[in-house]
């Protein structure tokens, strides 16, 4: 069995057009060949409902279905259409997933599926296309403008683990308190992960409060408490879980991807001056729990088929993968040509009006692990991974400075700090810097598609209150 499920089909074809204009612009994130999923509400919908994004719009499938624009699907499969959150739907196969993706493609192709656009209505009152036997007017009462609507978290997380997948991070920060050792003996064995904290995850755009915590400086004697003084963040890219298994049953590599359902921007905000008190011996906790930001769109695995590279190439002496993390397959398009960027904007940037700057620029294909091997890693133990479950590949690092993925690298722990348009210098994050993580794929003969934008503002922290306990 393939480890790979999902190949290119028609729903990649790059001549396929959207009868939403915006869709058809270049360079936007969302054109026909993407259709992501999230969750959204909006005044029309005040109940969290599920949605494909299309352009500048989303396509709403509560509505769709209710339309009976989705009959011919299971009915199953439709009713989860309906549900709050995405879990239901990552609960299905991927067999059922690519169906309501084709489904989706065909309700919001420019040709209907049909090659005819002769009778597509310029007035509502007019004569209207048809999509299979259900009128085009009817498709588009189901379109909302993103601006009119508010992204929500795509799925109810239940569990949330963070790995350190890529071997030029783990060097270059193990450099910085390891210089003879930077890498321990496991790493080239062993996809090294944590537990996150799920309950403390936000979606993109929600503000972030700079964390208190012990911190103690090589000088002192004693920590002391108080607001973090080294915040960072981390370029990370998430897994969303599929499927899963049950407790006690591995999942093995070769059917780890039929159990990812798609993948999202992450920023592991930290807290440097915490981790590095608190870390040993049983590593992150409170540096690391305090917020987690993710995009609100999750970009499918099947729409990345067309972007599947071979895993890096481990260079020689490097030990192989044990055989429970070994696949052919996996070796051939296991990676992901995915380019992700951090983008930086300080509060007098904003004030001056001066545009975000771009700090760094990495990319998916250079992880020492795959995707299938952190998930398979994950449950060989007979842990049970269940739909929502969010893994994240921890920060994405490449073989240059300007691929860093954090500011503890690309400021080498605050000893050679980055300048941005304006003059101003960064080492840590500032009060009042917002951080945006854009991820994008672009490959010959096929349509570029994104996974939008992953947003969060550094604040204050907040005061100490007392509240009433919750009955």
């Amino acid at each position: 069995m393939s480890a790979i499920p999902q190949a290119v089909n028609e729903t990649h074809d790059a001549q396929l057009r959207s009868w939403v204009e915006s869709a058809n612009q270049a360079g936007t994130d969302f054109p026909i060949q993407n259709l992501p999923f999230g969750v959204f509400r909006s005044d029309r919908n005040p109940r969290p409902g599920i949605a494909v994004a299309i352009g500048e719009s989303l396509l709403d499938l509560g509505t769709c279905a209710d339309a009976g624009l989705l009959d011919g699907l299971a009915a199953d499969l439709i009713e989860a259409c309906r549900a709050s959150s995405l879990n239901s739907l990552m609960a299905r196969t991927c067999q059922d997933w690519s169906k309501l993706r084709a489904r989706v493609s065909e309700l919001l192709r420019a040709d209907g599926g049909k090659g005819d656009r002769s009778n597509l209505c310029e007035a509502p009152e007019g004569p209207f296309r048809q999509i299979g036997p259900v009128p085009f007017s009817t498709v588009e009462r189901a379109l909302l403008p993103l601006p009119d609507v508010e992204m929500l978290l795509p799925a109810e997380i239940g569990d949330y683990s963070d790995f350190y997948a890529s071997i030029y991070h783990a060097t270059n920060v193990g450099a910085m308190f390891r210089p003879d050792n930077p890498l321990l003996p496991n790493y080239k064995y062993v996809p090294i992960g944590y537990h996150g904290r799920a309950s403390s995850i936000v979606v993109s755009g929600k503000l972030v409060y700079r964390p208190c915590g012990q911190t103690k400086d090589d000088k002192q004697e004693q920590p002391t408490f108080g607001p973090s003084r080294l915040l960072d963040y981390e370029l990370e890219l998430g897994l969303f879980v599929g499927p899963g298994n049950r407790q006690g049953e591995p999942i093995p590599i070769t059917n780890a991807e039929r159990n990812i359902f798609g993948v999202c921007l992450v920023n592991d905000w930290s807290a440097r001056d915490v981790q590095k008190w608190e870390y040993q011996p049983l590593g992150p906790f409170l540096a690391k729990s305090f917020a987690t930001s993710i995009s609100p769109w999750i970009v499918t695995m099947e729409a990345l088929a067309p972007f599947r590279v071979p895993a890096l190439v481990r260079p020689p002496g490097d030990p192989s993968p044990l055989d429970y993390l070994s696949d052919a397959t996996d070796r051939e398009r296991g990676g992901i040509d995915l380019t992700l960027e951090v983008w930086l904007q300080t509060r007098s940037m904003r004030e001056r009006g001066i545009s975000p700057a771009r700090v760094s620029r990495s990319s998916f294909r250079d992880m020492y692990w795959t995707a299938t091997q952190l998930l398979t890693h994950h449950a060989s133990n007979g842990c049970n991974l269940r739909p929502g479950d969010l893994l994240a590949s921890g920060t994405v690092s490449g073989a240059t400075k300007e691929s860093r993925g954090c500011l503890l690298e690309l400021t080498s722990r605050g000893t050679d700090p980055i300048t941005l348009p304006g003059g101003e210098q960064r080492r840590f994050l500032e009060d009042g810097d917002e951080i945006i993580l854009r991820g994008f794929c672009e490959r010959p003969g096929f349509t570029r598609i994104g996974l939008g934008e992953c947003r969060g503002t550094v604040q204050p922290p907040l005061p100490n209150v007392e509240r009433i306990p919750r009955v």
